[in-house]
Formats: structure tokens, sequence, C-alpha cells
């Protein structure tokens, strides 16, 4: 399995009993959809390697208690922290209207309501308070906060992502 293949679900972050179990902090709004897995792969030394669960349960409501399969002593539990954990893509769950996943949308073209054809999604920038649509342009980058109010339309059957951004916005980078 590639990382591409794949989405990250979360990391290990601490040990939680002599016994090998772990608790997984998971970057996700649905931690409960992931609660009762049968495999996950874990990164270790930069190859995905999968690992059978025995059992999970959600802890505190944000962490995964994750018992893993012949992970049975501290020891073992040591070699997998901090270890991230990713799961296929095919395991996402599917949304629908307005709603994407940001590794989804690489590649849709952007069109604005005013504006016409932008460009396409090169990448999407989550280093910021606010997203942003990283475009281009015929090698200009364009950037577009992805704001709720800018997303008019998401038409996953045309790749193409409709906006209505503020008047002036695309000029600025033109």
């Amino acid at each position: 399995m590639q990382k591409e293949d794949c989405f990250y679900l979360g990391k290990i972050v601490k040990k939680y009993s002599f016994k090998g179990e772990v608790l997984a902090k998971l970057d996700t709004d649905q931690p409960e959809l992931y609660e009762n897995l049968d495999a996950i792969f874990l990164n270790l030394k930069n190859n995905l390697i999968p690992f059978f669960i025995e059992r999970s349960q959600l802890h505190k409501s944000e962490l995964l208690r994750i018992k893993f399969e012949d992970v049975d002593e501290e020891a073992d539990a040591d070699a997998i922290m901090k270890s991230d954990l990713y799961l296929p893509l095919d395991l996402l769950p599917k949304l629908e209207g307005n709603k994407f996943y940001f590794h989804e949308v690489i590649g849709f073209n952007i069109e604005d309501v005013n504006y016409g054809k932008v460009g396409t999604i090169k990448a999407i920038n989550d280093s910021t308070a606010q997203s942003l649509f990283e475009i281009d342009r015929n090698g200009i980058e364009i950037l577009i906060p992805m704001n709720d109010e800018f997303i008019v339309k998401v038409d996953r059957d045309n790749k193409t992502i409709l906006v209505e951004t503020p008047e002036g916005l695309i000029d600025l980078y033109l």
C-alpha cells in the first residue's frame, strides 16, 4: 500500500497499559466511525505496515484506545510510539454537495461566477488560519480562501468548483 492511496487518520500518542495497548489521537470530526476497524497501516521508517486490531474503543471521546495483535508488552508499544496511522482512501465516507476532502479536489478547475475560468487547483494550503485553494493559471499562482460563502457549487462529474469571490480578488494576482 502506498501513502498516496491512503488518508492520514491520526497518530499514536501514548501507551495505555503494560499489555501493549496504545492511545491514538484521531484527525477527524467523527472518531466513532473508526471505532471498529480490523486493521490499520502504521508508518514505520517511511513504510506503511498493516497492523491487525484485536480490539479498540473510544477513550475520552477524542482518543482511540487500540490493542494490536502481537503488540503484547510495553517494549512492543514503545516500538510503535508516535507512528502515524493511515487507512485506504476507499474507507473515507463519501461526501456530497459542496463538502469535499482536500485531496479529492486537486486537479479540479476553478471557475468564478463573475470572472470565468480561473485555473486548476494544484494544492490546498491549510497551514494558515484559513485554508486556501492554490490555483495555477498558466504559471501564475492565485490563492482563493476556502470560504463556504465563496463556494457556489462543487461539480464532481466535471471536476469543477464554481466560486463567487469578492470583486478584484483574482485581479490582484494578474
